[in-house]
């Protein structure tokens, strides 16, 4: 996906087995962040770094959406162990992760695998795509002090 473009109706399932689509978000302003996997050292910095500035975030007009492939069981302890306040989708078949185009090849140590991309879409009251943090640009312990900066100019 690029700027410009629509977010999928259909985003995926919740920690609880929710089905959240956009439209949830009709009217509001959202950060939709791909993170790679629950509990290891990078995605649980960004992922406290929303935690801890949920409501800057929220006085900014946005709501805080994770995603990973992790199953709904891995989210639901995620959450509980760092009290995260936001939902997380669980793409366990990769199908968002895929459409927002944030799986991708990566290359760990020489080897090549395909894998999550760590990035952000900021989306507008409309579900269209305003800015994008590529993964190079994500700083996770300061992550949403980034988002901040850009949505406050």
């Amino acid at each position: 996906m690029e700027i410009g473009d629509k977010l999928p109706e259909v985003l995926g399932l919740d920690q609880d087995g929710r089905e959240i689509k956009a439209s949830d978000y009709a009217g509001k302003k959202l950060v939709l962040y791909v993170y790679p996997k629950d509990n290891t050292p990078g995605c649980t910095a960004e992922a406290q770094s929303m935690r801890d500035n949920i409501e800057a975030l929220r006085e900014a007009g946005y709501e805080v959406l994770g995603v990973s492939k992790d199953s709904a069981a891995s989210h639901k302890k995620f959450i509980e162990k760092h009290e995260l306040n936001f939902p997380l989708i669980a793409d366990t078949d990769t199908a968002l992760l895929q459409a927002l185009g944030a799986w991708g090849e990566k290359n760990n140590y020489g080897k090549k695998t395909m894998g999550t991309l760590r990035t952000t879409y900021l989306v507008d009251e409309n579900g269209v795509i305003t800015h994008i943090f590529q993964p190079k640009q994500i700083k996770t312990k300061e992550h949403a002090q980034q988002i901040l900066d850009i949505v406050k100019g």
